[in-house]
């Protein structure tokens, strides 16, 4: 494993890419050995990982209240809070292990705009937050009825998806408006990357 830090890195990041290689290096051993990150998954932690959840940073004003729900290892809101530090991004995991890896995280890497949550979507205040994301957690009917709930009317979730979004999203529709979901958007993010990510966005009316 390479410390040398991608020149497409530096760009996302900034002066905050030092914190950025820090988490990697984190993803690359600590995570990696207690089983969060496949040990395939490792040698393309940057690009498949790190970069592709920075960059959902450009769908999101400024300073606001994210939840990152299912977090997992930390994406992706942990990429986000280090490429974003205008915004209170809150991790919320309901496993125990994952969530004391990430309440380790905040603590080595000093992410002050983070908090961290064990618990599950369905169990947190509504409408506490103005954007939702998530990153493979559920389908999108599911992440809707976990998701919208979360923030206040006028807020949205922004979720990370694969290329059959729109499929979802067709079939998915009926629990969506049911969630009270309304004027979904598919839209892409992060140009630089060789695969930019695909983003879908859902409105709470």
């Amino acid at each position: 494993m390479s410390d040398e830090i991608p020149q497409l890195a530096r760009e996302v990041f900034g002066d905050r890419a030092e914190l950025a290689a820090a988490y990697h290096r984190s993803l690359a051993t600590t995570a990696a050995e207690r089983g969060f990150i496949g040990p395939k998954e490792v040698d393309r932690l940057w690009e498949r990982h790190i970069l592709n959840c920075a960059v959902i940073g450009e769908a999101f004003e400024d300073g606001i209240r994210i939840a990152d729900i299912g977090s997992g290892a930390g994406l992706p809101g942990v990429p986000l809070a280090i490429a974003r530090p205008d915004l209170k991004v809150t991790l919320i995991e309901p496993l125990l292990k994952r969530s004391t890896y990430l309440s380790e995280v905040k603590e080595e890497l000093g992410l002050d705009n983070v908090t961290v949550v064990r618990g599950r979507a369905e169990e947190q205040q509504g409408g506490a937050f103005d954007a939702v994301t998530s990153r493979a957690v559920a389908p999108l009917g599911k992440l809707a009825r976990w998701s919208l709930p979360l923030v206040h009317r006028g807020g949205a979730m922004v979720a990370m998806k694969g290329a059959s979004v729109s499929e979802e999203l067709e079939r998915d529709a009926a629990d969506i408006a049911a969630a009270g979901g309304a004027d979904a958007e598919i839209f892409t993010v992060g140009k630089a990357l060789e695969q930019p990510t695909t983003l879908i966005r859902i409105v709470r009316r």
